[in-house]
């Protein structure tokens, strides 16, 4: 499936709802359509620019600015092993030459079964806990080889179902703003004065 459901069209609507202009529901729209492809489609992108009223050239262009979604289909499990300084000096090459070597698969690969995609990432801001990897980016710290193998080990038997959900998944809990609660997203171009809880001036009481 490539174009949203239509279910998701439906919540698509409602996460449209709570934003003054409708482009900026963009970015929770693509973790929408990657949460229930596993990647953002062509179809998709183009779905998305139907709804916000945007082309599909400002879709992507926002898109692909960010390394969290993907354009084509990947494992399961995407695990991106942090190269950078801190990770670097205290053995993320050898991890990651491990990893390929457990995974036997090449960074930027997916195994043949789909369940992993390896990658090299950038820095996961946990320096002081290096080397550190994040898969479906949920972080892992002080990684060393056996670590790696246990992680793998029970990434394939299930083991980690409920702490690692399918890539693409961003939460396990869904907002919802019952309908008495909402109020509303007004434009920014129509408001000429600040919240109702900021005094608008400090008087003097005497």
């Amino acid at each position: 499936m490539s174009r949203l459901s239509g279910s998701n069209v439906v919540l698509a609507h409602e996460i449209i709802e709570r934003y003054p202009r409708k482009k900026s529901a963009l970015i929770p729209l693509l973790h929408l359509t990657q949460e229930q492809n596993g990647y953002v489609t062509e179809d998709a992108m183009r779905h998305l620019a139907e709804l916000l009223d945007i082309t599909p050239a400002e879709v992507i262009g926002t898109a692909t600015f960010y390394e969290m979604f993907k354009f084509e289909p990947v494992g399961t499990y995407v695990i991106n092993v942090c190269q950078t300084m801190s990770c670097a000096l205290l053995g993320a090459d050898d991890l990651m030459h491990h990893a390929e070597h457990k995974l036997g698969i090449k960074a930027g690969s997916t195994t043949d079964d789909g369940m992993f995609t390896l990658e090299a990432a950038e820095c996961q801001a946990a320096c002081t806990e290096a080397p550190t990897l994040q898969v479906n980016y949920r972080h892992k710290y002080r990684v060393t080889t056996d670590d790696f193998d246990r992680l793998i080990d029970d990434l394939r038997a299930g083991a980690l179902a409920a702490e690692i959900p399918p890539h693409g998944t961003l939460g396990r809990n869904r907002q919802h703003i019952p309908a008495d609660k909402f109020v509303g997203a007004p434009d920014p171009d129509d408001v000429n004065s600040g919240p109702g809880w900021i005094p608008v001036s400090v008087g003097d009481d005497s």
